[in-house]
C-alpha cells in the first residue's frame, strides 16, 4: 500500500517536473510541497514528535519510489533523515522536541554538514572549530558538499572541540540557517542531481547555545559514523530507484522501437541486456531491504551490510543507466529522453556518503 501510494504521488506530482528541475537546476519545490502534503517528506521521524514513525524499510521504499522518477527530489526524504538522525540517535530529549517537531510538520528541512574542502574521505581531518564561551559555543569554519544547503533550516554540524584528540575531539551541534554568521556559497555546477542544491556553508563566529550540542562533547564523530551506518542504506535506495526508472523506460522503448521490420525487443541481444539489468536490480533490492531491516533492529553486522548495500546498489545503478542509454541508441544520448538524466544522476551515488572505495574499506574492516 505504501509503495502504491508513493508511486502514484511520484508519477502524478513529481515526474512531470523532473526534466525541468534538471534543465533549470532548480530546487524541486513541487516535489517538496507534494511530499509534505502527503506526510512523506520525513517519514522516519518518530510519532512522539508528530512524525509518521516509519521504520527503515518504509523509508527506503519512499526514497526508492521518488528516485524512480526524480533523483533530485528523492534527496528531500533522504537528507531529512541524514541531517536529523544524529539528533534522534544522540540528542537530548529537549533537542529532539525542538527540532523533530517542525521537521515532522514540514516547516523545515535538515541537512548534514560533515565534509570540508580538505576533509572528504578523511572526515576526521576537519578544521571547523567550536570553542566554548560560557553557556555558548562559537563556531568557525567551512563545510563543503552540503546537500540542500540554503534550502534547509537546520544543519547538523561536526566541529573540533579538542584539536589534540583527532576523531575523539569532534562534537556535533545543531546550527540554524538564521543564526548570525551563517552564510552559503554559490550552488555547485554538477553533472547530475541538479535540482538538489549543493553549497558550501560558511560559519563565521556563529555563536550558539551550548545546549545545541548533540550528545556529549567529543562524541560527534562517533555519532556521525553511526548515522552513516543507517543512512548509507537510503543512498542504496536512491540508486535502486534510479536504476528501476531507467529499466522501466528502456523496457517500454524497445517494445515500440522497430528496426529490421520488428521491435528491437525481439532481438536476443537486447533481451539479454534487459535480463541482466533486471537481475542486478533485484539483487540490489534484496541487499538494500535486508540492510534496512538490520538498520531497524540495530544488528551487529549493520556497518558491513549498509556499506555493501550502498556500494552494490550504486554500482548497479551506474551500469543499468549506462545500458539504458545504450538501448535507446542516439535517442538515449539526448535530453528529450530521461535516461541520460538518470545516468548522470546515478554517478553521484557511487561518490557521496562515502565513496565506493571507502565502502570497500569499511566492508573489509567489518567482515561478518
Amino acid at each position: 500500500m505504501l509503495r502504491d501510494a508513493i508511486r502514484s504521488l511520484a508519477e502524478a506530482k513529481i515526474a512531470p517536473h523532473a526534466a525541468a528541475v534538471d534543465e533549470e537546476a532548480r530546487f524541486p519545490q513541487e516535489a517538496l510541497d507534494a511530499l509534505v502534503a502527503a506526510d512523506l517528506h520525513a517519514v522516519h521521524v518518530p510519532e512522539s514528535y508528530g512524525g509518521t514513525g516509519a521504520d527503515a524499510l518504509a523509508t527506503v521504499i519512499v526514497i526508492e519510489e521518488v528516485a524512480r522518477v526524480c533523483a533530485s527530489s528523492s534527496l528531500i526524504p533522504a537528507v531529512n533523515k541524514l541531517g536529523s538522525l544524529p539528533v534522534i540517535l544522540s540528542g537530548s530529549e529537549d533537542l529532539k522536541k525542538k527540532y523533530m517537531t517542525p521537521l515532522a510538520k514540514g516547516d523545515a528541512m535538515f541537512s548534514y554538514a560533515l565534509s570540508e574542502p580538505d576533509a572528504g574521505s578523511d572526515a576526521a581531518g576537519m578544521k571547523t572549530r567550536a570553542v566554548r564561551d560560557g553557556d555558548f559555543y562559537v563556531l568557525n569554519g567551512v563545510k563543503r558538499w552540503i546537500t540542500n544547503a540554503g534550502e534547509s533550516e537546520y544543519y547538523t554540524v561536526m566541529a573540533v572541540t579538542d584539536p589534540t584528540k583527532r576523531s575523539k575531539g569532534i562534537s556535533a551541534f545543531v546550527v540554524e540557517k538564521s543564526d548570525e554568521g551563517v552564510s552559503f556559497g554559490a550552488p555547485e555546477r554538477k553533472l547530475g542531481i541538479k535540482g538538489s542544491p549543493t553549497r558550501e556553508v560558511y560559519l563565521d563566529n556563529v555563536r550558539i547555545p551550548a545546549d545545541r550540542m548533540i550528545g556529549e562533547e567529543g562524541t560527534g564523530f562517533a555519532t556521525a559514523m553511526k548515522t552513516l551506518d543507517h543512512t548509507r542504506i537510503t543512498i542504496a535506495a536512491q540508486a535502486l530507484g534510479i536504476a528501476q526508472g531507467a529499466l522501466d523506460y528502456a523496457k517500454g522503448y524497445v517494445q515500440e522501437r522497430k528496426q529490421f521490420g520488428k521491435p528491437i525487443a525481439d532481438f536476443q541481444g537486447i533481451q539479454f541486456m534487459l535480463a541482466d539489468m533486471a537481475m542486478k536490480i533485484e539483487a540490489a533490492r534484496q541487499l538494500t531491504y535486508a540492510a534496512a531491516a538490520k538498520s531497524e533492529r540495530g544488528d551487529k553486522d549493520l556497518t558491513f551490510q549498509g556499506a555493501a548495500a550502498k556500494c552494490f546498489a550504486s554500482d548497479v545503478a551506474m551500469e543499468v543507466t549506462t545500458d539504458a542509454v545504450q538501448l535507446l541508441g542516439g535517442y538515449g544520448y539526448t535530453r528529450d529522453y530521461p535516461v541520460e538524466r538518470m545516468m548522470r544522476d546515478a554517478k553521484i551515488t557511487q561518490i557521496y556518503e562515502g565513496t565506493n572505495q571507502v565502502q570497500r574499506i569499511v566492508m573489509a574492516r567489518n567482515l561478518p
